[in-house]
């Protein structure tokens, strides 16, 4: 067996220990299919939805294209959509005659499309590749009752990022560590003009659910606290409390948050990353999926973008990202000439024979995008460009990271907590009515979907 790279190694190891298999249950389990490259002798017409920049699309269809010449039976579209129109597309499509036949999901969308029969169960050869491919509890991540439903593509996680030019001007050596300094650092990095920000020492994020949620999570985790416990809503302990007040601190109390900075648009780009790239937010908390855009606006001033672990709370004992993962499915309503050949595609896309120098094309996709493949010969392969400066301090924290509970009622779960962070970072509510309308929000989405 060859060596791998201290990266490689931590990596895998951390892979296998941050991503949960709790994926609730089905009913409704369609069985397995048999994957082919079948021909009836007409083409079979395969598509592929996802959320990918043009550019990555543009990238996708040398692939596809490739697998069209080999395969001349097989025609493969891709349709790319925003990340916000991403699950609704595929609810409300998926049983149609123009359905997506793939489509690239979030983890925590999985237990309800597979309770919903919209996915397929992957055939037994296509199973077995995952669970032999890939660390075993992120191919549990792919699985529903022990059962396989897709090909696990990325694990992501959140980590500081700061403005090291800012940092210098404003004095400030090195990026806070606990949120006493965070607090501190980000008063002495906001500008303003009267009581206008023009620089924000601290980015918050809006209109995004997993945008607002996720940086809140990983300080809740790094305050001591969890989401869930033992299937319980635990948005009223102590720990989140804090997190609770450490948002309004930074927002209404002392004012280094800007509302009218920190929203998303649709494709999860717009005036949050904007103000990032033009040097008006000096830190904010963002997965490392975003280096690629960051390198495009940035240009030149790219080297200025440091990265750094989650600043630890006052009940914390160490920072604790929050982690998730991303997985390739196969709609369970394409007629079975159209799932076979889905498979078997996919089969392709996710092995070495797709991409270059030992990595599958799908690993080249994520890369490009500054995304972490999980294949355990895609980590090996792209070992050495896991210790670029950029992504380091994200691979050094991978153990330490902790996953977002995948549970029934997932998704309602987080726009909820979505819309009470917002409420509280626009000075609509204050910290105690955030945290108790929260956790009675979570009580009713978990027991509804538990019901």
């Amino acid at each position: 067996m060859k060596r791998t790279s201290r990266y490689v190694a931590l990596l895998l190891l951390a892979v296998c220990a941050l991503v949960v298999a709790a994926c609730g249950s089905s009913d409704d389990d369609k069985g397995a299919t048999t994957a082919s490259g079948g021909g009836s002798g007409d083409k079979v017409k395969i598509s592929f939805l996802t959320h990918w920049a043009p550019e990555t699309v543009r990238s996708f269809e040398r692939i596809t294209a490739a697998y069209e010449a080999r395969h001349p039976d097989v025609d493969v579209e891709i349709r790319a959509v925003p990340f916000a129109d991403l699950l609704t597309t595929l609810r409300s499509q998926a049983g149609g005659d123009n359905g997506p036949t793939m489509a690239s999901i979030y983890d925590l969308w999985l237990p309800e499309l597979v309770r919903d029969g919209v996915l397929s169960r992957a055939p037994e050869a296509n199973a077995a590749e995952v669970q032999r491919e890939w660390p075993a509890n992120l191919a549990g991540a792919a699985s529903v009752d022990g059962a396989t439903y897709g090909y696990p593509n990325e694990v992501d996680l959140y980590a500081l990022n700061y403005n090291k030019a800012l940092f210098r001007e404003a004095g400030i050596s090195a990026p806070p560590r606990t949120w006493d300094e965070l607090i501190a650092d980000a008063k002495k990095l906001t500008k303003k003009d009267g009581d206008r920000i023009t620089q924000q020492g601290f980015g918050l994020i809006s209109s995004w659910a997993a945008g607002t949620v996720h940086p809140f999570t990983s300080l809740l985790y790094s305050n001591g606290g969890e989401l869930i416990a033992d299937g319980r809503a635990a948005l009223d302990s102590p720990q989140a409390g804090e997190t609770f007040d450490l948002v309004d601190q930074l927002a209404n109390k002392e004012k280094v948050s800007s509302a009218q900075m920190s929203t998303a648009d649709a494709n999860t780009t717009g005036p949050y990353l904007e103000n990032f790239v033009s040097g008006k937010t000096a830190m904010i908390i963002m997965a490392n999926w975003w280096e690629s855009a960051l390198r495009a606006g940035m240009r030149d001033r790219f080297s200025d973008v440091g990265t750094a672990p989650i600043p630890v709370g006052p009940s914390g004992d160490a920072p604790h990202s929050v982690s998730y993962s991303w997985l390739t499915v196969v709609n369970g309503k394409a007629d079975e000439a159209e799932q076979a050949a889905a498979w078997e595609f996919l089969a392709y896309l996710n092995s070495p024979e797709s991409g270059e120098a030992g990595h599958s094309g799908m690993a080249g996709l994520l890369q490009s995008m500054g995304i972490l493949p999980s294949r355990t010969s895609d980590l090996e392969a792209y070992r050495g460009d896991l210790d670029r400066e950029f992504l380091k301090a994200y691979v050094e924290e991978l153990p330490n990271a902790k996953p977002f509970p995948i549970v029934l009622g997932g998704q309602e779960f987080t726009e909820s907590l979505q819309r009470n962070l917002e409420a509280l970072q626009a000075g609509q509510m204050s910290a105690g009515d955030a945290q108790e309308r929260s956790q009675a929000d979570a009580e009713s989405v978990l027991e509804s979907a538990a019901g």
